[in-house]
């Protein structure tokens, strides 16, 4: 028995456009539909702190919209997790943030953060809203992330993606192999994303221990040229199908 790669959708940066003459278009639920209708089975967005793309209500419209599952990428800031809580997505992805960043530069410091980290897990978790952390492919930074009590991690792919040589991608994507089986041996479910496009993306959906991808900027730039319905259907072409034994991830 098999089933589908799954592929979330990254709103964002319809929302990025729309912020740029501060209107209501384009709008990312419309946008999220056709993704959905597209073949996407989930919706990522990212409530950041200083709301330069993805407004509150954006997510409330969202939640409130969408057939698929919703997830809200955000910092552990106090009234980011106030808002999440109070909006309840399916599953919200703890990432590291700075107000200078172009976008999210590296995974989370759960080594660090972890004494931090358990509370807002089990906050979340007792509202029955899945908890995944966005994480470097290092061994320490997995540990610390089953010790929080979340079960999922997102693999940081940043660092493969950017690799600017074949021997810098191979041992990336090497680190990739190892973080995510090494994952699922700690319990954990295993999804990959950022910075991940049409050409770098089949050597990272080919790890049978990741169940999930989610992509935004190469897939909202490609529906500029394509359009957007295009830009996910060949996204989701690119979704191998994967043996059973993962279907517990879901």
């Amino acid at each position: 028995m098999t089933r589908p790669m799954r592929l979330g959708v990254n709103v964002d940066h319809v929302a990025t456009l729309r912020q740029a003459r501060r209107g209501v278009a384009p709008d990312p639920v419309a946008a999220a539909l056709i993704c959905e209708r597209a073949g996407a089975q989930g919706i990522v967005c990212h409530l950041r702190e200083d709301r330069r793309h993805i407004q509150d209500d954006d997510v409330r419209r969202l939640k409130a919209t969408i057939a698929t599952r919703l997830n809200l990428e955000m910092s552990i800031a106090g009234e980011i997790v106030e808002r999440a809580l109070a909006i309840t997505p399916d599953q919200v992805t703890l990432v590291p943030e700075r107000r200078q960043e172009l976008t999210t530069e590296g995974g989370l410091d759960v080594v660090g953060l972890q004494t931090t980290l358990q509370p807002i897990v089990r906050v979340f978790q007792g509202r029955r809203i899945r908890v995944s952390l966005f994480v470097d492919p290092v061994p320490t930074q997995l540990e610390a992330a089953r010790q929080t009590g979340a079960t999922m991690i997102e693999l940081h792919t940043g660092r493969y993606a950017n690799a600017t040589t074949p021997r810098a991608r191979a041992g990336e994507l090497e680190a990739l192999q190892w973080a995510a089986a090494k994952g699922r041996e700690l319990g954990l479910a295993v999804a990959a994303g950022h910075g991940l496009d049409y050409e770098n993306v089949s050597p990272v959906v080919a790890i049978p221990e990741i169940a999930e991808v989610n992509i935004g900027f190469s897939l909202i730039s490609r529906a500029m040229f394509v359009g957007l319905e295009r830009a996910v259907r060949e996204m989701v072409e690119l979704m191998p199908r994967q043996e059973a034994h993962a279907a517990h991830t879901t």
